[in-house]
């Protein structure tokens, strides 16, 4: 009986056994780059949120939208009656700021106010790097297309923010602030005016848990464009 036998050249057996190093290590190599970028991505979105500011009245998570103000407001009604004379006398007050922000999580459009909020402490920067950080900072979170917090502006103004971003100035954004400003001044503002919020306050009543509702409909800056406001607030 004859037997044969096969031999495999070293030369294959080689290459194979190179191969499914290379394999290896350019999968793992892909691998760590893959989580690498992702971490990159994850901490320059932490340093571009920690630019936008986050006002001290927003201790609260999502679970307090249940519709109770749990934090009870230190407010005579004396002070609060000034309220009514102006928006700007509103958002001038540090209580009265904070309270209209607790009105507008109600009806979940808080995007205007700290939009507002973020853009006065753009407006006091100084430093050249903070300013390109903060504008970029600001857009993404409010301006962009799908921003997380994206508040309703009119094409024409967008596309001014968006060539600004190249060579951001203090005043890249203050159309788009006057634009909410103006929004929350005859939309928001008289809503709050009648909501039970601030008349337990000027009445003095303890504050009553409050029915959170949509919106029906977004209002845009259009429907108030013959209105004039004044904005000398963060002039």
């Amino acid at each position: 009986m004859e037997t044969s036998l096969i031999f495999f050249s070293p030369l294959k057996m080689c290459e194979s056994k190179e191969k499914t190093f290379f394999k290896l290590i350019h999968g793992s190599a892909k691998e760590e780059t893959s989580k690498e970028a992702k971490i990159r991505a994850k901490e320059k979105r932490n340093r571009l949120s920690l630019l936008v500011p986050k006002p001290e009245f927003h201790e609260e998570t999502h679970s307090s939208r249940s519709g109770h103000f749990a934090k009870e407001t230190r407010v005579s009604p004396e002070e609060a009656v000034i309220w009514a004379e102006s928006f700007d006398k509103l958002l001038s007050h540090k209580d009265g700021l904070e309270t209209f922000t607790r009105f507008l999580k109600t009806e979940f459009s808080e995007e205007n106010i700290e939009f507002w909020i973020a853009c006065e402490d753009f407006k006091k920067s100084r430093d050249p790097q903070q300013i390109i950080l903060k504008a970029k900072a600001i857009y993404e979170k409010f301006i962009q297309s799908d921003a997380p917090q994206e508040v309703n502006l009119d094409f024409h103004t967008k596309e001014l923010i968006t060539k600004s971003l190249t060579k951001p100035t203090l005043q890249s954004f203050d159309a788009a602030q006057s634009r909410v400003y103006q929004l929350m001044e005859q939309d928001s503002y008289t809503r709050f005016l009648k909501s039970d919020i601030y008349l337990d306050l000027i009445e003095g009543r303890p504050q009553m848990p409050t029915n959170l509702r949509r919106r029906s409909r977004s209002f845009t800056y259009n429907e108030f464009q013959d209105v004039k406001s004044d904005v000398s607030i963060w002039l």
